[in-house]
């Protein structure tokens, strides 16, 4: 009994170790390819090239946003669940689109900050 105990307590250790060891290194991965120079200027590109389609597409989708303001200001459940269902608000973004947009690929809405933005693609975790 006593040695079953003992073979659990190291598996489960050695168990946590790899866990620990596999975060350390895709931690220390993405830390190295997201300080490369390289990266940071595509990423700074890409973002001014969102904000400038977000922009370039206010007129268009303004009404979207103001109704999706409404909603939240009255706590209309039902304007709420016909929004886009991505998980964008981890990544700083709203899309005040409605659902079953995203066949087009293109997301509109506004970041963090307030400001208008669009994006193509989904986050990686979306379903």
């Amino acid at each position: 009994m006593g040695e079953n105990s003992t073979e659990a307590r190291v598996a489960a250790a050695v168990q946590r170790h790899a866990r620990w060891r596999a975060w350390w290194e895709v931690e220390t991965a993405i830390t190295a390819v997201m300080s490369d120079p390289e990266v940071r200027r595509l990423g700074e590109e890409i973002r001014q090239e969102e904000t400038r389609l977000g922009l370039e597409l206010r007129p268009r989708f303004q009404p979207l946003k103001d109704q999706y303001d409404r909603a939240v200001r009255e706590g209309n459940i039902d304007v709420l669940t016909r929004t886009c269902h991505g998980k964008h608000g981890r990544w700083g973004r709203i899309c005040v689109l409605t659902a079953g947009h995203e066949s087009a690929e293109l997301h509109w809405g506004i970041t963090s900050e307030g400001q208008p933005v669009a994006w193509v693609g989904s986050a990686p975790d979306d379903d």
